[in-house]
């Protein structure tokens, strides 16, 4: 990822819509609205909604509404990226240090992992968009 004041340009599409789905959960708040555009090199850009408004350019219509449908080759190229994105080095980082026993035990038992992040995000007190809403109330939004 090389970065500019108002574009992060990529070599790999995929790169591109994973740092842009990224960058849509974390001003999700702020009301900013990121996407993708061919960039000057034969490459991808991400930026925001306005800076494509401001150079005349629509954002490719690439984004997937969210990960699920990731494929097991595309986990090859994040965990082989030299420069793997943030969220991704967190997440395999996560799962990788994880003793294999455990991971083994998870697929086996099918231990629902959603519910159990559901359940750690009730106890903290939070909201979706993590603002303090106390206990009780996150209980509702988390535990549905």
């Amino acid at each position: 990822m090389q970065k500019d004041n108002y574009l992060d340009l990529f070599d790999k599409e995929q790169k591109a819509v994973d740092h842009c789905l990224w960058l849509n959960f974390k001003y999700r708040i702020a009301g900013i609205s990121f996407g993708v555009i061919n960039g000057p090199d034969n490459n991808f850009a991400v930026c925001e909604e306005a800076t494509a408004r401001e150079m005349e350019m629509n954002f490719l219509d690439i984004l997937p509404e969210n990960h699920s449908q990731l494929y097991y080759k595309q986990l090859d190229v994040i965990r082989q990226d030299q420069e793997p994105l943030p969220f991704w080095e967190s997440i395999i980082g996560m799962i990788s240090t994880m003793d294999g026993e455990i991971l083994r035990f998870i697929l086996e038992q099918n231990i629902p992992l959603d519910k159990i992040i559901r359940h750690e995000l009730a106890l903290r007190g939070f909201d979706k968009n993590h603002r303090w809403c106390g206990f009780d109330r996150a209980r509702e939004i988390w535990l549905k």
